[in-house]
């Protein structure tokens, strides 16, 4: 293969990792109230300002309490990774490093 052939392969594959390191690293975030919670099975269920539902299952690991959230609390759920806004099935599973958190109305 050239020179000339090689050097725009080489640089839009190295464009393209930085572009997919970075999404990788990205925080995703949803702030709404918590509209249905079960902390015996650590699901809680936040609908957004524009009354989107977001399902979160929480496992044991992740180190986040449900007892101290109540139905209508309003709440900023952080994930740690990039995670596609419509690939969430029946619940987006909350692991070490994520987070639920109270926030003021």
């Amino acid at each position: 293969m050239s020179a000339r052939v090689a050097f725009p392969f080489l640089v839009s594959a190295f464009v393209l990792g930085l572009f997919l390191g970075q999404a990788v690293a990205e925080e995703r975030t949803v702030v709404g109230t918590i509209f249905r919670l079960d902390p015996a099975r650590g699901v809680l269920v936040v609908r957004d300002a524009a009354g989107a539902s977001w399902s979160y299952k929480v496992e044991a690991d992740a180190g986040i309490d449900l007892s101290a959230f109540r139905p209508g609390d309003r709440v900023k759920v952080s994930i740690r990774r990039a995670t596609p806004l419509n690939m969430i099935t029946a619940a987006d599973p909350l692991r070490k490093g994520d987070r639920v958190e109270k926030v003021p109305y």
